[in-house]
C-alpha cells in the first residue's frame, strides 16, 4: 500500500499543475482575446496567434472566428482544467490515512459525474456551433470510460464505508 501512497501522492501533484496550467492558459488567452494584446493575426486575418507573455513568439494558433475560439478553444482548455484539478482530488483520495470516508466517496462522485455528463453535454452543444472532428468523439467516450470506472470505484468505496461503519458498531 505504501506504493500506492506514494504513486497517488505524485500523481496528485501532478494534476494540481496540469490544473493550474490548463487554468492559466485559459485565464491568459480569454485576456489576450478581450483586449487584443499579445495576438497577431495571420494567413490574411484567417488566424490568430497568442504569443508567449511579453514576446513576440507564437504560443497558441487558433481560428479567428468566435465559434470557434469559444467551443473549439476556449471550453476544452477550461474542461481540461476542471479535470485534472478533479482528478488530482481523486488521487489525493489515495493516500489518505483512511480510504472509505465520504469526503473520498464525494471526489469519486464529483469525478465520475464530470467525466460521464460534461464531455457528452458538451460535445452535443458544440456541435451546433462548430464541426467536430471524430477525435472528439474518441475523447468523449475515453471519458465516459473512465466516469464508469470511477462509478464502479465510488460504489467500492461505499461498500467498504458500510462495512467500516459496521465493524465500528461491533468492537
Amino acid at each position: 500500500m505504501i506504493r500506492v501512497k506514494v504513486v497517488s501522492k505524485i500523481l496528485y501533484y501532478i494534476s494540481n499543475i496540469l490544473a493550474l496550467g490548463y487554468l492559466a492558459t485559459t485565464l491568459y488567452s480569454v485576456i489576450c482575446l478581450l483586449t487584443q494584446q499579445g495576438i497577431a493575426p495571420y494567413g490574411e486575418g484567417k488566424y490568430i496567434h497568442i504569443m508567449y507573455p511579453f514576446t513576440n513568439e507564437p504560443f497558441l494558433n487558433i481560428d479567428n472566428n468566435a465559434p470557434y475560439v469559444v467551443f473549439s478553444f476556449l471550453l476544452p482548455l477550461s474542461l481540461y482544467s476542471l479535470f485534472f484539478w478533479a482528478a488530482s482530488r481523486v488521487f489525493k483520495v489515495f493516500y489518505q490515512p483512511r480510504l472509505f470516508t465520504s469526503q473520498n466517496i464525494t471526489h469519486l462522485r464529483r469525478f465520475y459525474l464530470l467525466n460521464m455528463l460534461v464531455p457528452v453535454s458538451c460535445a452535443i452543444l458544440s456541435g451546433f456551433f462548430v464541426q467536430l472532428e471524430s477525435v472528439v468523439w474518441v475523447l468523449v467516450i475515453v471519458h465516459l470510460f473512465l466516469g464508469i470506472f470511477a462509478y464502479f470505484l465510488a460504489a467500492i468505496f461505499r461498500q467498504g464505508l458500510q462495512l467500516q461503519k459496521e465493524q465500528d458498531l461491533f468492537i
